[in-house]
């Protein structure tokens, strides 16, 4: 699903915006975030690393403030309507399934939840997770920082080490 839905992106965007646009959209978007967009960058794409590590962070950490803030309000409204009550539930109940080790160890815990490239994982779950704990938004949004620099080491080893290798 990941893959059709990278190519999906690559192939509705190539021609329009820049390579460089292409990865930085893809760092922004939920379930693929900076490590999809990393594995594009290099691999696929041909974006210099130099370029590519800049923009995966910004697109990564732009949506962060804004869930931070702004999910349990629209949550809590979404929930009003019975249309929209089983989707918020649903999502809510899968992100609070992965809640322990942030509870548990709360800092390190996010950084390591977002940092540690996981299916389910990242910056947005990490975001909702922290707003539904209702933890420090200015603890949490320095361990998803941290996170994302954790992944974007992560994933450079990976984007741009073994996968380039094998694709070059």
């Amino acid at each position: 699903m990941t893959n059709t839905l990278i190519h999906g992106i690559i192939d509705a965007l190539s021609g329009s915006v820049s390579k460089e646009v292409i990865v930085f959209l893809i760092s922004m978007i939920p379930i693929l975030e900076l490590r999809g967009a990393l594995l594009v960058a290099g691999p696929i794409l041909g974006v210099k690393v130099s370029t590519a590590i800049p923009l995966c962070i910004i697109g990564n950490i732009i949506p962060v403030p804004f869930i931070l803030l702004l999910i349990t309000p629209v949550f809590n409204w979404m929930k009003g309507p019975k249309t929209f009550k089983p989707l918020v539930d649903k999502l809510e109940n899968r992100a609070m399934s992965r809640k322990d080790q942030i509870e548990k160890y709360e800092f390190w815990g996010l950084v390591l939840f977002v940092g540690i490239p996981l299916p389910g994982t990242g910056a947005w779950t990490g975001s909702l997770i922290a707003s539904l704990l209702e933890i420090d938004i200015k603890k949490s949004s320095l361990a998803i920082f941290c996170g994302i620099i954790m992944a974007t080491v992560i994933m450079y080893i990976v984007s741009y080490g073994l996968v380039g290798n094998l694709v070059h």
